[in-house]
């Protein structure tokens, strides 16, 4: 199974029962709040995808629909409906009772000076705290233009870079545009690898028996306020407030 797969198999029994309270697709984040008053957030894909004005062909319906459906889009073959899916799954996933680590994401990495880190998405607030131990950093991200990106795009390019590297640190927004599995796939040699972002799925058994080693993302604590925020185009700067970041080993 793939991730997408995992992540359905895992949920659907927690979906029972379950239907979407609201939904907000915001330009930097979207949210799902369920009927009992869980809510998951997740990354909003480029808008540009869609071909037309029209971004989603189930706008309008979305209230009171199964949390089982949304959660099925997870593998579906068009990306906003997968952010929907992902943003239904950690709403389900909220309840569910984990071993929470209390320590910031890079410091659970441990990198040591002669290591070799590829960041998979450009995390520029934690880029300065990852140079600082010494060790070689490498950035891929899709969008070129970010400062600080080197801009990989050709995949090879991107597969060499994480098959000899020590700890790759990767965007949870690899699920929702679909490479997560190929980047998984890539990772041979890694001694630790964390998914990260407030995407990010905190559901270990997704990802036993792949090179993940650590999970880091968010439970949503105020969700009128996560709500206000991602329908007037904020992102993760603005929402940090009012999310409870986490990570959880694997």
């Amino acid at each position: 199974m793939n991730v997408a797969e995992r992540l359905i198999e895992f949920a659907e029994p927690l979906s029972a029962g379950r239907t979407i309270r609201d939904v907000r697709l915001g330009l930097g984040y979207s949210c799902i709040e369920l009927d009992d008053g869980s809510m998951g957030v997740a990354w909003t894909p480029d808008r540009k995808q869609s071909g037309s004005c029209t971004h989603l062909k189930h706008a309008g319906s979305l209230l009171d629909l199964d949390a089982k459906e949304s959660l099925s889009w997870l593998n579906s073959d068009t990306m906003l409906e997968r952010a929907i899916g992902l943003a239904t799954f950690n709403a389900l996933n909220s309840k569910v009772s984990r071993t929470l680590l209390g320590e910031e994401a890079v410091s659970l990495l441990n990198l040591q000076a002669d290591e070799h880190v590829v960041m998979v998405g450009h995390f520029a607030p934690i880029i300065q705290r990852i140079n600082q131990t010494g060790c070689r950093l490498e950035i891929i991200e899709l969008e070129p233009g970010k400062p600080g990106a080197l801009g990989i795009v050709n995949s090879r390019q991107d597969f060499t870079a994480l098959a000899q590297c020590n700890v790759a640190i990767i965007t949870a927004t690899s699920i929702i545009n679909k490479t997560i599995d190929a980047l998984l796939a890539a990772m041979q040699n890694s001694r630790a690898a964390v998914l990260l972002g407030p995407s990010t799925p905190l559901c270990p058994e997704a990802f036993k028996g792949t090179r993940i080693t650590q999970l880091s993302g968010a439970y949503v604590l105020q969700p009128e306020k996560i709500k206000a925020i991602v329908s007037q185009g904020g992102g993760t700067m603005l929402m940090k407030k009012f999310l409870h970041f986490h990570s959880i080993s694997i």
